[in-house]
């Protein structure tokens, strides 16, 4: 039995050329979420650049900040099985760059999300599968959260 041909390492300029077709706006899953929201009455801003680390569904009345997190670049593996999971997914070579490189991405967004809540925003954080598998969840949390912080009307 012989195996397929061996495959050659990416080069850099193909590397390069996937990670630009990366969409991190306006993709399909934050889009499958904004329809959901929509269709149940709601209106939002997108992509708040004054807001720090610029959520991807803004209710601005209510302060409620909205974000759609990638399982991979966001860390959800770091989330769920601290940094040893993380170590045990790389080879010791790959260790030294990702390891650090998704802890930096970690701990940015705790950064933003204490940010906000400091300036009295509420923030939700989905993951990315999450909402792939079902939408419902998620624009029901939305929604519940917006609904409350619309009750209070201690804004403006």
């Amino acid at each position: 039995m012989t195996s397929g041909p061996k495959r050659r390492p990416k080069d850099r300029d193909e590397i390069a050329r996937n990670m630009s077709a990366i969409r991190s706006r306006d993709n399909q899953t934050e889009s499958q979420l904004r329809r959901a929201l929509h269709r149940m009455g709601f209106r939002y801003r997108k992509y708040s650049a004054r807001l720090v680390g610029h959520p991807d569904i803004v209710f601005p009345t209510e302060q409620v900040a909205v974000f759609v997190d990638g399982d991979y670049w966001h860390g959800r593996m770091v989330r769920e099985g601290g940094i040893e999971a993380l170590e045990s997914y790389y080879t010791r070579k790959q260790q030294t760059y990702w390891v650090a490189k998704l802890s930096r991405n970690v701990a940015r967004d705790d950064r933003v999300t204490a940010e906000l809540c400091a300036l009295g925003w509420k923030v939700l954080r989905f993951w990315e599968s999450d909402i792939k598998r079902d939408v419902a969840p998620a624009a029901r949390r939305i929604a519940a959260t917006v609904r409350r912080r619309r009750a209070r009307g201690a804004f403006r």
